[in-house]
């Protein structure tokens, strides 16, 4: 795969891939990060394939992706004596790959990592591009740094896996690609799926934005389309400790109100705009927006990592298949956005 920034297998000779590197290099320890279901489902496949090693078991879900899970994955390090010239494998999903990368590079200023996602919404977007980071004070990804693993290996037969609410959730990426930059992909959503050839299609879209913007400084923030409020909606619900909103179900979420801006901004047309909300709503659940809350939602969107000068800035599409960045878009408009997805769902 050409276009990629680092070594990525996917399918199903990515284990076999995997055998290959662990041997042809010399690391003086291996540590296998895993949270309790990715130890049960995951790391029984791929325990054959490892040489000597420890595990680190994490608790699973975004509200544990935190500082303190981090001095645990520390602490381990530490009392194993690892040094630089070990290497970090994480085996999950989203929450691993970020905050495994994320340990990894503050660990005695840079330990080697590499990222074995397990869920559609890890293999499609987090495990590549070398975004790490924790969540803080129910920011999403408020701390963090850029740090690329030494390879990605995609065993797509994970899936079978997860729940096929987690499924759902990893899928709304794929949406998000395909909106930004592959408008004939979008169109056939709903055909039969294969599995590798999706992973493949999405890992190539984003490999384009990040080769040619690694630190999103320009155009790797078309990647965020969906994610200014989408984030904010995630980190809501975190703040509240209600029902779990999962990471997809957010930008969702954050994709049919960031179309409606598009709209309003006469980047896209009514049409589009229908079809989008509607092939959104038809993969998911979705809640209703709290009306009454409305003000706390816009003081997270000024949390956005691409907000600049008490602006807030979106990567919104214009057209299907292509994107706008650097838009700032009115505190009104956004409430207008909120209020257009509650009557979808009216």
């Amino acid at each position: 795969m050409d276009e990629l920034i680092v070594n990525i297998f996917i399918g199903k000779d990515s284990l076999i891939q995997l055998s290959l590197f662990l041997s042809s290099n010399s690391f003086s320890q291996i540590f296998v990060l895993v949270d309790e279901n990715t130890r049960e489902h995951c790391y029984p496949r791929l325990v054959s394939l490892l040489p000597t090693h420890h595990l680190i078991q994490i608790k699973s879900g975004e509200q544990n992706k935190t500082l303190d899970t981090c001095e645990l994955i520390w602490s381990k390090l530490t009392n194993e004596n690892a040094d630089r010239n070990s290497l970090l494998i994480n085996l999950g999903g989203g929450v691993i790959g970020d905050m495994g990368g994320f340990a990894a590079a503050c660990y005695k200023r840079g330990l080697k990592f590499i990222n074995l996602p397990t869920t559609l919404l890890a293999m499609v977007d987090a495990s590549v591009g070398g975004k790490t980071g924790i969540d803080f004070m129910c920011f999403k990804n408020q701390i963090g740094l850029f740090n690329e693993p030494e390879a990605i290996f995609i065993q797509t037969d994970f899936l079978n896996t997860l729940p096929e609410r987690q499924l759902k959730s990893g899928f709304a990426e794929v949406i998000k690609h395909y909106l930004i930059a592959d408008k004939d992909a979008f169109k056939a959503i709903g055909n039969s799926v294969d599995w590798n050839s999706v992973v493949e299609r999405n890992v190539k879209i984003k490999s384009l934005f990040v080769k040619q913007d690694p630190h999103e400084h320009n155009i790797r923030k078309a990647l965020n389309f969906g994610h200014t409020i989408g984030h904010a909606i995630e980190s809501y619900f975190l703040k509240k400790e209600v029902d779990e909103l999962l990471h997809g179900e957010a930008i969702a979420v954050g994709m049919i109100c960031e179309s409606f801006i598009s709209k309003k901004l006469n980047l896209i047309t009514e049409e589009e705009l229908r079809s989008i909300s509607k092939v959104v709503l038809s993969y998911f659940q979705l809640p209703l927006l709290p009306v009454v809350d409305f003000s706390q939602l816009l003081e997270l969107i000024k949390q956005d990592k691409k907000g600049k000068a008490q602006q807030n800035q979106f990567s919104l599409l214009k057209e299907i298949g292509n994107y706008s960045i650097n838009n700032s878009v009115e505190g009104n408009v956004i409430i207008e956005s909120f209020n257009y997805y509650n009557k979808l769902l009216a």
